[in-house]
């Protein structure tokens, strides 16, 4: 039966892509009880470790859907760079034009519960994988996208598209209320809507390999943790893998290959180059089993999709901008892509919020991609120019770093540097530790499923709004009063809860599920019902 003549099955939301970003859509939207189906075109989730870690922001996201713990768990210990080296040379074995400390991620100075996890890419991906499926995901590997298209409307609206398997040909069909293309910086999807993007653009197709070796010799009792190498061609990266026997590998796509052109024997003359050792023992680590690909090709670039939603289809990840390796933002800034997206479609289909919400994610979303882009340019150019200390004229690179990874703000103002968040709308909400009944918390660790208004002892009055104004609309609200008589949360500091958040003792804060400030009122209300149900209104329009 062909795919025209089944019935198609039928699912909310049709994610395109199962690596990181597709797979973490998938999670945040079982989190909040929204079925999703995965569908990606390699049999398998590959070996090659790629990204080497998430930021203590996207941290804060996995802990909300009970992942930091297992994320630990999994943690590649090799990826603690804080110990290692980072050389800047024209090989290994020869000089070295610079070296010192690799670069540990800012450390959160308090602002955070979290921290950055060193975990590879592929551990993360086998996490994610069994937490989507836990949560109520169908996952589809060896299933690609061959087409699709809108129709219908009103409530009859969605996205049908056609999927085959890759191994037996067959097609089937699928109607979805929305699709998430998560399928990578040359997105399919992306140019079949005939979506623009803006920037440098592409600078390179690299090879990257994942290999054992014993790189004792060329490394001369120095503890490598990043390479920038000349050899053998300009921007060759190595990084430890496993701290021991196992690295990754990158460079530029030989002239004239292609990822299946390039042979075993030509992969390894490019990392003996590298290497600087014509003689050295190399084995090339498979990508995936059984027969599947030994190595990968990834695009080095920099450049922002012009939209980020074509009617009822988004784009996340590095479908939607497509940000330089250095300093680690790209998985991170397509995760918050996913943690964005992923509440805002859950409250549309719940019928919570009317669609207008959706209009927010690409214009939330793509000033923090061209911001992050611009702090990845710059340590790349710093990291790869001739001297390749990482030193340069201008702001502070740690604070610049921290102030991209907590401080971006959805609406208009600059960014605000973490230990300056104060509760403004717009801005990322603060962390201050609480006791809950013997239970050391964090205030993030109310968020995550629904609107919180967050109030300080004086606010009894705001807690009994939210009951109010949840009941007349329709959208679930937390309320929690931290310290007062009969408080379940209470603070160390009784004035923290207020101070941090820009409000007296009796203001509230409403904090979205993904824990942004949506409203503030810094005091009480002559009419808090009101006041809040103007918020809520707001931040979920009337359907």
């Amino acid at each position: 039966m062909s795919a025209n003549q089944q019935a198609p099955q039928q699912v909310p939301v049709l994610i395109v892509g199962g690596a990181v970003t597709g797979l973490s859509t998938a999670v945040f939207l079982g989190w909040h009880g929204i079925r999703s189906l995965v569908v990606e075109r390699h049999p398998d989730t590959l070996s090659h470790p790629r990204s080497r870690g998430v930021n203590p922001r996207t941290v804060e996201l996995y802990r909300q859907v009970g992942l930091e713990g297992p994320i630990w768990s999994e943690a590649s210990l090799a990826t603690d760079f804080s110990k290692l080296l980072m050389i800047r040379a024209e090989t290994l074995a020869g000089p070295e034009m610079f070296s010192g400390p690799t670069d540990q991620p800012d450390p959160t100075g308090g602002v955070s519960p979290c921290e950055w996890a060193p975990i590879d890419q592929d551990r993360l991906e086998h996490l994610l994988r069994g937490r989507a499926a836990e949560l109520g995901a169908e996952l589809a590997f060896g299933t690609e996208l061959v087409s699709f298209e809108e129709s219908g409307e009103g409530e009859h609206a969605g996205v049908t598209a056609v999927l085959r398997d890759t191994a037996s040909g067959e097609e089937r069909t699928v109607r979805a209320g929305y699709l998430v293309a998560a399928d990578g910086s040359r997105s399919p999807v992306r140019r079949e809507l005939g979506i623009e993007t803006d920037g440098p653009g592409e600078f390179a197709t690299t090879l990257s390999v994942l290999f054992e070796a014993d790189l004792s010799r060329a490394a001369r009792g120095r503890d490598v943790g990043v390479c920038y190498l000349d050899k053998p061609a300009p921007s060759t990266i190595l990084f430890a893998h496993d701290g021991k026997q196992r690295w990754i590998f990158a460079t530029a796509m030989p002239e004239g290959e292609t990822l299946e052109t390039v042979t075993e024997e030509q992969a390894v003359e490019l990392v003996r180059a590298a290497i600087g050792q014509p003689d050295l023992d190399v084995r090339i680590v498979p990508q995936l089993p059984a027969g599947g690909a030994k190595w990968l090709s990834f695009i080095i670039g920099a450049q922002v999709a012009r939209e980020y939603r074509r009617g009822r289809v988004f784009l996340v990840g590095d479908a939607a901008h497509l940000v330089p390796p250095t300093g680690g933002f790209g998985a991170s800034l397509g995760i918050q892509d996913a943690g964005n997206l992923a509440w805002k479609l859950a409250a549309v289909l719940d019928g919570e919020s009317g669609p207008e919400l959706l209009d927010t994610y690409q214009t939330e979303r793509h000033p923090v991609a061209w911001m992050t882009l611009q702090q990845a340019l710059g340590m790349m150019q710093e990291r790869t120019g001739p001297d390749g200390d990482g030193e340069g004229e201008g702001p502070d690179p740690a604070e610049a770093y921290s102030t991209t990874v907590f401080g971006y703000r959805y609406g208009d103002g600059p960014p605000v540097p973490p230990h300056a968040l104060r509760g403004e709308p717009g801005t990322r909400a603060p962390h201050i530790e609480l006791d809950r009944a013997g239970e050391d918390i964090s205030t993030l660790d109310l968020y995550g499923r629904a609107p919180v208004l967050l109030t300080a002892e004086g606010g009894q009055a705001w807690v009994e709004a939210a009951a109010a104004v949840s009941a007349e609309t329709g959208v679930r609200i937390d309320a929690h009063r931290v310290g007062g008589p009969g408080a379940t949360l209470t603070a160390a500091d009784g004035r923290a809860v207020a101070e941090q958040h820009g409000i007296a003792a009796d203001g509230a804060v409403l904090v979205r599920p993904d824990g942004f400030v949506a409203w503030r009122s810094e005091g009480a209300a002559a009419d808090p019902a009101v006041a809040l149900r103007t918020a809520v209104r707001e931040l979920y329009p009337p359907r």
